[in-house]
């Protein structure tokens, strides 16, 4: 790395450790231990930082180490500087390891940092069996958070009651890792399989698209909701029996600045509507002001893991040959592990793939 890169490189790895430093005394004030939410959520951060700090404070032990044995190599005393003149090499060597694995965690701490995401799952092509495959993918996502101990919540659901599928859900995941792992799902999953409702035994080709937006912090977004959202309060659509639909409770808001709009009619109680409704909305305002910074900032680096166009085609799931190829990997993988929630190696090989492109970019 040329010395005025890796200078912007180790001035920002100082920078880190004082955010870890300022961490660690937040979460000392017994004001933030006693707030539950504010505590995970500083913690999430301070665990994305731990592997970036930890190996660079191990690098610049290794560097003074190096120093003081060159300085001994600089003394008058031949024998401690031929003992030192053995030692520094090994010393260099892990220096410099460290400093590859300190950049290899860099490129991923501050997807680390988003502690909750808003993911998306809509049937897309298909008919009914596109519901039905929404369904599955939704329950691999339930089954994948409950291995990596994230919390699971339903924050709407439309169901396709005749078949049992799904025609679109959005679920709020939090956990540490959440981001950096299932920003890879945003995309259209196609699956090729013989439907329940196939009496030849034809193959047919479904899809549905995921989107999975970062959850930011109210302090990552501001939104003026006096003068920014325009908010109906409506009966609810579709079945639900009386209740839902004679009483107004279902929450429509629009947000004037970017034309986003979103409804939720999940829940009996307007306001859980309108607290979910702002959650979504906030989500999406987010993703739109990132993705123009992104867009900005550069043409070539990609959004959501990805170009960041929801159309982009992600995996297609074979159920004849019982195997998931994702098309941006090579390696394939075999259907039924992934079907019981154990994306695990699959998201392995995407984020090594991931910060590979990172780390030549820096």
């Amino acid at each position: 790395m040329p010395p005025p890169a890796e200078e912007r490189l180790l001035s920002k790895l100082r920078d880190l450790c004082a955010q870890d430093d300022a961490f660690a005394t937040q979460l000392a004030d017994p004001t933030v231990a006693g707030d539950h939410r504010q505590a995970v959520a500083i913690s999430i951060k301070r665990a994305a930082l731990a592997p970036v700090v930890e190996g660079f404070r191990t690098y610049e032990s290794l560097q003074h180490e190096a120093a003081d044995l060159r300085a001994v190599l600089a003394g008058g005393d031949a024998e401690l500087a031929a003992i030192a003149e053995d030692e520094l090499p090994a010393v260099e060597a892990r220096a410099e390891a460290a400093l590859e694995a300190v950049k290899a965690a860099l490129v991923q701490s501050e997807d680390r940092k988003v502690g909750s995401v808003i993911l998306e799952v809509r049937a897309g092509t298909g008919g009914d069996e596109a519901g039905l495959w929404a369904r599955d993918l939704l329950d691999v996502y339930r089954k994948y958070a409950a291995r990596k101990g994230w919390q699971f919540e339903e924050m709407a659901v439309t169901a396709d009651d005749e078949v049992g599928g799904v025609r679109h859900a959005v679920v709020n995941v939090r956990g540490e890792g959440v981001w950096s792992e299932l920003a890879f799902e945003a995309g259209v999953h196609s699956v090729k399989r013989v439907p329940a409702t196939e009496t030849q035994g034809r193959i047919h080709t479904s899809t549905c698209t995921v989107a999975v937006l970062p959850e930011p912090e109210a302090v990552d977004v501001r939104i003026d909701w006096a003068k920014d959202v325009e908010e109906h309060v409506t009966t609810a659509q579709g079945p639900g029996g009386q209740n839902v639909n004679k009483v107004a409770t279902a929450v429509h808001m629009l947000h004037v600045p970017t034309g986003i709009e979103v409804r939720m009619q999940e829940t009996k109680s307007q306001q859980q509507n309108r607290e979910k409704a702002k959650r979504l909305l906030l989500a999406r305002v987010y993703e739109h002001e990132r993705a123009k910074a992104e867009a900005e900032r550069s043409a070539e680096r990609r959004g959501q893991i990805g170009t960041g166009a929801r159309s982009e085609k992600v995996r297609v799931y074979r159920y004849q040959d019982g195997i998931v190829a994702d098309q941006r990997l090579e390696t394939k993988h075999q259907l039924r592990p992934i079907l019981e929630g154990d994306l695990a190696p699959l998201m392995d090989e995407l984020l090594e793939q991931e910060t590979a492109r990172r780390l030549a970019e820096l």
